[in-house]
């Protein structure tokens, strides 16, 4: 599976979705992350505010921000590679870079079992 590491700006908490006003685009990316979570994909996402060592250590976005200043972010990695800058990836991006079915972004995938699903795994 593949890693992805979204670098934010700073925000007023981890998911940018709190205070008087939402963001729809903010709203939009967490519940696509809290989704691909539920289904066992993990995005790491840092905020400039909450994480800033992270901007510090990762030496490509440190070199970014220092170019480019704060209106870089978002920056999404994908395998340690700037996949996309300036917005979040859109529902067709995850899927893409991610290498996951767009049912992952939508809900929990259902797994499949073996056996018929009754106890013991097997009918009487």
């Amino acid at each position: 599976m593949k890693k992805m590491i979204i670098f934010e700006p700073a925000m007023c908490c981890s998911t940018g979705v709190c205070g008087p006003s939402v963001d729809s685009e903010l709203l939009r990316v967490s519940t696509v992350l809290n989704n691909l979570k539920s289904n066992g994909v993990i995005v790491e996402r840092y905020n400039l505010s909450s994480n800033p060592q992270m901007f510090v250590d990762n030496k490509e976005i440190n070199e970014m921000l220092n170019n480019n200043g704060i209106d870089v972010l978002p920056v999404t990695m994908v395998e340690g590679s700037v996949v996309k800058t300036k917005t979040y990836p859109t529902d067709d991006e995850f899927v893409k870079y991610l290498e996951v079915s767009e049912k992952y972004l939508k809900g929990t995938v259902t797994k499949i079992t073996k056996g018929c699903g009754c106890k013991d795994g097997c009918c009487s």
